[in-house]
């Protein structure tokens, strides 16, 4: 009963874990340029835009498309540190002995 108590325990911790670390995901991407600089939160949503004074010598139409190319950078490095967490979460599910519960092996 002890290891089962443990077991669950641990899972439990490795989820709670993983909610806090989904939680502070950032993506972020800065222009070769430096001229724009995104973050994005775990669902891709903008929450931080940055512009050097630099942008202005480009045209508007200019501007708006690398702030969109930006914001696709940032949400796929979002992405990818949301993909590490669940790997990590997964892992923490499916260890060696998930089948064996109290000594009985399935």
């Amino acid at each position: 009963m002890d290891a089962l108590v443990a077991a669950a325990t641990n899972k439990l911790e490795a989820l709670e874990a993983a909610l806090y670390e989904l939680k502070n995901v950032r993506g972020r991407f800065t222009a070769e340029d430096g001229s724009v600089g995104v973050e994005v939160d775990s669902d891709g949503a903008l929450v931080g835009l940055t512009l050097s004074e630099n942008v202005t010598s480009h045209p508007p139409s200019e501007v708006s498309q690398l702030i969109i190319w930006a914001c696709q950078q940032a949400a796929q490095n979002a992405g990818e540190q949301r993909s590490e967490v669940v790997g990590t979460l997964n892992s923490a599910f499916t260890a060696p002995d998930a089948g064996n519960v109290a000594g009985r092996a399935e």
